[in-house]
C-alpha cells in the first residue's frame, strides 16, 4: 500500500474527536477537515476546546474517542510518521531562556539532524526572515513578547513542515508586529504550507483564514467562509453616522423609527448601527433625516461582522485576547 502524500489527502481529516479531563468533556466530537495548502481558523471562547483539540492533532494527547489523521497517517497509530509532518507553535514561547535567539534555533536545528554548519546556515536564514538579527546575540531576557513569539515561530519552521499548527501566535502582541506576523502565515501558505490557526482575534481569522470553525462548549458548532457565517446571520447592518455628535439620540431614533428595528448606539465613535432587512430601505432612512434636518457623515451598509457572527452562533460577547485554559 502505498503512503500518503500531502497532496493524496487531506492536510487534517479528524473524524468525532474526544477529550475529557475527569467529569469534563473537553472535546465532544469534533469533526475537522482541512485542505492542503489553505489556513483554517478555529475560533471559540475561553475554555471552548481549541487548544485542546489542536494538542490531540498534534499527537501531545491521546484523544479518547473518534479518529484524526495528518495527511493520511492517524495520530493514535502512527505518531512519528504525523510529527515528521507538522510543527507547533503554542501559546507560550517553547525557547530557552538561558540562550541568545541565535542559539536557540541552532539548537532546535541540531536536535532536528542538521550538523553544525547547516543548523548555523538555517538559523542566520530565519533571523533574517523574522527581522532578528541584530538581536540574534542578546539574551532573551531583553527580548519583548513580540520578538519572543517571531523566535518561536522561527523555531518551529526550521524544517519547513507541510502543515503548522498556530494557537494563538499573536495574543499580546503590538499591532505592528501583529501585522508582519500575518505576512509570513500568508508567505508559508503561498509556498505550500497549511495552517491551522486558533485565534481570539476575530479581525486574524476574517484575513486569513480560508474556512473558519466556531467550537464552544467542547463541540464544532458552525464552520464555512468568513462571508457565509456572516450570511448565516442574515440581515446586513446599517451604519449611520450624524456629523454633529449632539445629534446621535435623535438620528438613533429616526433610524428606528424608519427601519422598524432596534439600533444600538456607539457613544464612544457617535455610530448607529441597525439590522437592514431590505437594501431598498436606506432610501427610507436618507429622506427621514433630510426631514428631520440631520446631516451625517457616513451612511454605508455592511455585512454583518464577525464579531456579531461570533455573538449570535455563540450567544456569548466576543471573546478577549486571553490565555485559553487546557480544556
Amino acid at each position: 500500500m502505498t503512503t500518503p502524500t500531502p497532496t493524496q489527502a487531506p492536510a487534517i481529516d479528524a473524524r468525532g474527536l474526544v477529550k475529557t479531563f475527569g467529569s469534563t468533556r473537553a472535546v465532544d466530537g469534533v469533526d475537522l477537515v482541512v485542505p492542503t495548502g489553505s489556513v483554517y481558523g478555529v475560533l471559540g471562547p475561553n475554555g471552548a476546546g481549541k487548544t485542546t483539540t489542536v494538542r490531540m492533532l498534534a499527537t501531545l494527547l491521546r484523544p479518547d474517542g473518534g479518529s484524526a489523521r495528518i495527511f493520511g497517517h492517524d495520530v493514535v497509530a502512527e505518531p512519528v510518521a504525523v510529527r515528521s509532518l507538522i510543527g507547533v507553535t503554542g501559546q507560550y514561547a517553547s525557547v530557552d531562556e538561558t540562550l541568545t535567539a541565535r542559539e536557540n534555533l541552532v539548537v532546535f536545528a541540531r536536535l532536528l539532524g542538521l550538523g553544525r554548519a547547516q543548523a548555523r546556515t538555517k538559523a542566520a536564514e530565519l533571523l533574517e526572515e523574522f527581522g532578528l538579527e541584530e538581536a540574534a546575540a542578546r539574551p532573551l531576557s531583553e527580548f519583548s513578547g513580540g520578538m519572543r513569539r517571531r523566535l518561536d515561530l522561527a523555531a518551529s519552521l526550521i524544517s519547513t513542515p507541510p502543515l503548522l499548527f498556530l494557537d494563538e501566535p499573536t495574543t499580546g502582541l503590538d499591532p505592528r508586529t501583529r501585522a508582519q506576523m500575518w505576512d509570513t502565515i500568508r508567505r508559508l501558505v503561498a509556498q505550500g504550507s497549511t495552517v491551522l490557526l486558533t485565534t481570539q482575534y476575530l479581525d486574524e481569522a476574517d484575513q486569513l483564514a480560508d474556512r473558519i470553525a466556531v467550537i464552544d462548549r467542547g463541540r464544532k458548532i458552525a464552520d464555512g467562509t468568513a462571508d457565509e457565517l456572516k450570511d448565516s446571520v442574515g440581515a446586513n447592518s446599517l451604519i449611520v453616522r450624524p456629523t454633529d455628535r449632539a445629534d446621535a439620540d435623535a438620528t438613533l431614533t429616526v433610524v428606528e423609527r424608519s427601519l422598524g428595528e432596534r439600533a444600538t448606539l456607539s457613544p464612544e465613535a457617535g455610530r448607529i448601527t441597525a439590522p437592514l432587512p431590505r437594501p431598498d430601505q436606506v432610501g427610507v432612512v436618507m429622506a427621514a433625516l433630510v426631514e428631520a434636518q440631520i446631516a451625517v457623515s457616513e451612511l454605508t451598509v455592511a455585512k454583518p461582522s464577525l464579531d456579531e457572527v461570533f455573538m449570535t452562533i455563540t450567544g456569548t460577547p466576543t471573546p478577549d485576547a486571553t490565555e485559553e485554559t487546557a480544556a
